[in-house]
């Protein structure tokens, strides 16, 4: 069975700022590091070198970023935020009670929201995959990573604003 890659809804303002990003990790980012790398190694002997071994476990964590956000924008779908029709879906801000609490969040990809305060859940994750297709006033459950059942009501669905 092939593997389908998750496709991601991204604003075309997000997409912009990750693909900015991407450019700059590898280009002036991988030289940066380089150089560092280069300079920690002139000083000796690499086992008792703290500022070699730090760089390099920073060229790990970068390409690692550098990797993710490929993919990322491989497999993105850019355009508007979806309009709000009532219906839970990628790109759209939920109102809910989740066990006895009301909270707010967007379903998608952490960077859609950027600098926002919203808290956003993944379609993949448990809550975001119990509610998508769900309309206000609808209510489900689903299994928290700790087994607990936590149960959910839908109490209003917005357009993505962006923020």
């Amino acid at each position: 069975m092939a593997h389908e890659a998750t496709v991601t809804w991204l604003t075309q303002e997000a997409y912009d700022r990750l693909a900015a990003e991407l450019e700059q990790l590898s280009t002036n980012g991988r030289e940066e590091i380089a150089k560092r790398i280069e300079s920690a190694r002139e000083e000796g002997d690499l086992k008792e070198n703290g500022g070699y071994h730090a760089a390099k476990d920073e060229q790990g964590k970068q390409e690692a970023r550098i990797r993710q956000l490929t993919s990322l924008l491989r497999s993105a779908q850019v355009g508007e935020a979806p309009t709000s029709n009532g219906v839970v879906q990628p790109g759209t801000v939920i109102s809910a009670v989740i066990a006895g609490d009301e909270s707010t969040f967007l379903i998608g990809s952490r960077e859609i929201a950027g600098d926002s305060e919203l808290d956003v859940y993944s379609e993949q994750s448990p809550l975001g995959a119990a509610i998508l297709g769900l309309k206000v006033g609808e209510k489900t459950s689903y299994t928290a990573p700790n087994g607990r059942e936590i149960a959910v009501e839908v109490t209003g669905v917005e357009t993505w604003g962006g923020q």
